[in-house]
């Protein structure tokens, strides 16, 4: 029986036994399933400023944990080797909700405030990080995301209320860039703007040199960005050769500050 995948606009069509899009979802018996859950590849205590956050609990530190797979193929991903992943190809080791909450409670003697859902995308793990957001905030713990913002909007919103903090990935504001990179840019402004209403955002840019990195395309993206919430934070950040992505350099120190100047124009604050 096939069945249809509703947590992101892929929404992949699924035969019994197909494997979808993300390489975490999977078509059990009729019914589309996260084979992902619980299924942790990389966790660490890092500084919240690190995914980045810079207006969230500043100074605290986060339990921060990934598993594997995309709805999105960048060919410069950072962290490539999880998020491009399936779960043959990845080293697992298993933590249940109530595992994983524990843990944060026992860190928190080290500053540990919460939980963060990042390293690969976190919401086609969409079950795993609801169940766990809500034993979290029956906790007092904080729970983060860190993500591509590809995601419709009705479990969106039905995860939202218990989320306290995201940073997403606005990678460009080009729909030309977006579509090769299998995405869809209105989506992702969508899920900003839905989420800065109801939590505390933070949002990032990669700049690609070749890419991304034009004086109008960043003046468009922060008055859009402007239009929302002028104080949103917006993250400049620098790309570094990988992935498919080795035959280029970094981006150049000065690409990042003209940017940052003129994003600046627009928005209170600016970090790059």
């Amino acid at each position: 029986m096939n069945a249809i995948c509703e947590i992101c606009p892929h929404h992949c069509q699924l035969k019994v036994g197909q494997v979808g899009f993300c390489h975490a979802r999977q078509n059990i018996d009729g019914v589309i399933k996260s084979i992902s859950y619980g299924k942790v590849t990389s966790i660490a205590l890092d500084p919240i400023e690190k995914k980045p956050l810079k207006h969230f609990f500043p100074g605290s530190y986060i339990l921060s944990v990934g598993s594997f797979g995309c709805n999105l193929r960048c060919p410069f991903c950072q962290n490539y080797e999880i998020s491009m992943a399936d779960e043959q190809s990845s080293s697992i080791s298993f933590y249940s909700p109530e595992t994983l909450v524990e843990l944060a409670l026992r860190y928190r003697e080290l500053g540990n405030i919460g939980i963060a859902f990042t390293y690969n995308e976190p919401l086609i793990g969409y079950e795993y990080v609801a169940e766990t957001s809500v034993l979290a905030r029956h906790n007092g713990l904080e729970t983060v995301l860190v993500t591509n913002g590809y995601i419709n909007e009705d479990p969106l919103l039905e995860l939202l209320p218990n989320i306290s903090a995201l940073n997403i990935d606005l990678k460009s504001f080009s729909p030309e860039f977006y579509s090769r990179i299998k995405g869809d840019l209105d989506t992702v402004k969508r899920s900003i703007e839905i989420a800065s209403r109801l939590a505390n955002v933070e949002v990032t840019t990669l700049i690609v040199p070749g890419e991304n990195d034009t004086d109008e395309e960043m003046r468009n993206l922060a008055k859009w960005l402007a239009s929302v919430d002028s104080e949103i934070p917006y993250h400049i950040t620098a790309f570094y050769p990988r992935y498919k992505m080795t035959d280029r350099g970094r981006t150049r120190e000065e690409t990042i500050r003209r940017l940052a100047n003129i994003a600046s124009q627009y928005l209170r604050y600016v970090y790059a």
